[in-house]
């Protein structure tokens, strides 16, 4: 699942455009998750021992149309109701120019980033093994130093 920084490059640029030449923005690029809604929205649905990991991939592109084009084609084009339907060609041409200027590469490419959200959340069963109760060890964590003495040094 994509997090909350994705394209953060993407629609910091569009919204500086399109706030210098229209004098407002709307979201062009969807919303994304953040990660503790995800915690939240997993607790909720009864799992416990959660785990939230998360990844940053960041792709180069040779411009920002590039990248809306690619996004396009992986289905990621902005679902929001409230959104402007289009957005004007000079908004655009300076969305790509504050795009290149802020985020640009020595090379010429422009950097897209996607945050990778990776989720794990288990349900108990009454099928499932429970711990043991507390207390109830036959050895003790002091007594490990003495076990050394088994183990050959060379294996240790």
């Amino acid at each position: 699942m994509f997090g909350g920084d994705t394209l953060y490059e993407l629609r910091c640029s569009l919204q500086l455009a399109e706030l210098e030449r229209e004098g407002g923005f709307s979201p062009h690029v969807s919303p994304f998750t953040a990660v503790s809604d995800l915690g939240h929205l997993l607790s909720r649905a009864g799992f416990n021992t959660l785990t939230v990991d998360t990844d940053e991939i960041q792709v180069n592109y040779p411009g920002l149309f590039e990248v809306m084009e690619d996004l396009q084609g992986m289905g990621e084009s902005n679902c929001s109701w409230n959104r402007k339907p289009l957005l004007h060609r000079d908004t655009m041409l300076a969305a790509a120019a504050i795009y290149q200027e802020m985020y640009g590469n020595s090379d010429g490419s422009v950097p897209a980033t996607f945050q990778i959200f990776y989720m794990i959340g288990w349900k108990f069963h009454e099928s499932q093994a429970k711990p043991a109760k507390r207390g109830s060890a036959t050895v003790s964590f002091g007594d490990l130093p003495k076990l050394g003495g088994f183990v050959p040094r060379e294996k240790r």
